[in-house]
């Protein structure tokens, strides 16, 4: 079953508004090329600040201007005047029609492509998701938006408090971590649960990116299996690899490391990603080569890297051969990644796991926890660990630096198992779903009609 190559589809730009990104902001993107090559075409929808009384054309430098500021839509006002508050206090149940910015090309956009993937139309609300957030509180329903011809589906990258009026919408749930392990976010949780299930009453359908995820969802928040589905995401990985020896030159001279000679991992350290009990399995474990940890510096980060300063403030010996790299761009990161020795992801919970996808992608071998999806996303091609053991973790890093047939082996069978994530199958599973939610009937809510 497949649906018209005619049908527009719309993608928020909620993640993608911010500088370095996120896993969404990944997913919103891969969702958006997947589209293209549907030849669906796509509207996208920010809360970017571009004034609806600017004259047509002077909305596209606004646009890009306002993206420069890094802001997501979601941020409250910096001041809020006497006005201002009597404003907030009369908020008003009537949908928000979105401003049209229509795009001539005065803009260069190759320097924040990664940021507006490439569309048909594009929309936008000043601080959309904040006014949104205020309204759920205030009416306990989504914030109605409106636009001329509305797309017929409108995929919400994340729980988030808009609705969009002439639509179905489908809300992507990435995983209920807030809910189920609330320590290990900073989440405000009864705003969060109050979210997901406005999300649910008012979603056509709910989209998530593995069935651990989906499992969780119908658990725990009690929907119904047949409004849930289950979709892996797609990951392109990284650009391609140079010949090995500039590979090898770059990575000596930009980070003074040797193909093959560290573990590595990366994303956001905060206390989901299990940074700190890496660290003191790296430590503890006869391993001479260096670790790696690359990516910002994220909420409790102190915390997860306390061992880095050793006793009275002094650094370990062994603490030396830790290196730290804050967020690196796409290219950097790939050329990091393709020359470690082996991947290390030893995540608390994941609703799906991209590090791991994409080093499997570029041939280098995963060692993971066994929680959450990462099992059902690795399928039996990483080493599997018991996140909360530190000792697990250091004896499978030094096995694995020890054994070059395990390496291999999980190196080909990674590969294969990356293949489950090319943009092929993901398009492929996009259109069908398209195909079946269209051919439910057209939903009607309660509040504001088109």
């Amino acid at each position: 079953m497949s649906a018209s190559p005619n049908l527009r589809v719309g993608i928020d730009g909620f993640n993608l508004a911010m500088p370095h990104g996120t896993g969404v902001a990944t997913y919103a993107r891969t969702l958006a090329e997947a589209l293209r090559g549907l030849e669906r075409p796509i509207d996208l929808v920010y809360g970017l600040n571009v004034d609806a009384r600017s004259a047509l054309e002077q909305r596209e430098t606004l646009f890009f201007a306002a993206l420069a500021e890094g802001r997501s839509g979601e941020e409250p006002p910096e001041r809020v005047t006497a006005w201002g508050r009597v404003r907030r206090s009369l908020l008003s149940p009537a949908a928000r029609d979105l401003v049209e910015v229509p795009v001539s090309g005065r803009v260069v956009r190759r320097g924040v492509a990664a940021r507006v993937p490439a569309f048909d139309r594009l929309f936008t609300f000043h601080r959309l998701f904040w006014i949104g957030r205020r309204y759920l509180k205030r009416y306990g329903r989504l914030l109605p938006v409106r636009m001329a011809e509305p797309p017929a589906i409108m995929h919400w990258t994340y729980p988030v408090p808009v609705r969009l009026v002439g639509a179905r919408n489908v809300y992507t749930i990435h995983d209920l971590v807030p809910l189920r392990l609330p320590y290990l976010s900073l989440e405000d949780k009864a705003y969060h649960e109050r979210l997901l299930r406005a999300c649910i009453a008012s979603a056509d359908h709910i989209l998530t990116v593995s069935q651990a995820s989906r499992d969780d969802i119908i658990d725990f928040l009690g929907v119904a299996p047949e409004a849930v589905t289950a979709i892996h995401q797609a990951v392109s990985g990284f650009a391609h690899a140079a010949e090995a020896e500039v590979e090898a030159r770059q990575l000596r001279s930009l980070f003074d490391l040797e193909p093959q000679g560290y573990f590595l991992f990366y994303g956001a350290t905060e206390p989901k990603k299990n940074v700190g009990r890496l660290i003191e399995a790296y430590l503890c474990a006869p391993i001479d080569r260096p670790l790696v940890i690359a990516g910002p510096a994220a909420w409790r980060s102190a915390g997860e890297l306390r061992l880095l300063d050793g006793a009275h403030g002094k650094p370990l010996t062994r603490a030396g051969q830790i290196r730290r790299i804050d967020y690196l761009p796409a290219e950097h990161l790939g050329l990091l990644l393709r020359g470690a020795r082996a991947l290390v992801f030893p995540s608390l919970y994941e609703g799906f796991g991209l590090p791991p996808v994409e080093a499997m992608r570029a041939g280098v071998p995963v060692i993971a926890g066994d929680a959450g999806a990462l099992p059902e996303i690795t399928g039996g091609a990483a080493l599997l660990v018991d996140p909360y053991d530190a000792g697990a973790i250091g004896c499978a890093m030094a096995r694995l630096d020890g054994d070059a047939d395990l390496r291999a082996r999980l190196v080909a069978l990674g590969k294969e198992r990356a293949e489950a994530f090319a943009l092929g199958p993901y398009r492929s599973a996009l259109d069908a779903f398209h195909a079946r939610l269209l051919d439910l009937p057209f939903p009607v809510l309660p509040g504001v009609t088109a």
